[in-house]
């Protein structure tokens, strides 16, 4: 069979060179081998994708974070020195 047909090759940014490398192997493999492994093969794929969604949520949800504790620091810094000022008011 046809590697395109029963293992897209969906570039290199999708997949690890190591996963395409293994679905060409796989598909120069006879029929009754293929079957066996495309199942797992596919599985593995998932997985890849699966992680690479969860590791990019996580790094997006990282730097809406770091943006967070960067506005929580300047309202501090401003709210210190606010205080500061009505403390002298006072005095």
């Amino acid at each position: 069979m046809n590697s395109n047909t029963r293992f897209p090759d969906s570039g290199e940014h999708d997949l690890p060179r190591e996963l395409v490398d293994l679905a060409r192997a796989i598909a120069a493999l006879p029929d009754e081998q293929q079957t066996e492994l495309e199942g797992v093969y596919m599985r593995v794929v998932d997985s890849v994708k699966r992680r690479r969604r969860i590791l990019a949520l996580v790094q997006e949800a990282l730097a809406q974070l770091r943006l967070d504790i960067k506005y929580l620091m300047f309202d501090l810094e401003v709210t210190r020195k606010e205080r500061d000022e009505l403390k002298e008011r006072l005095e």
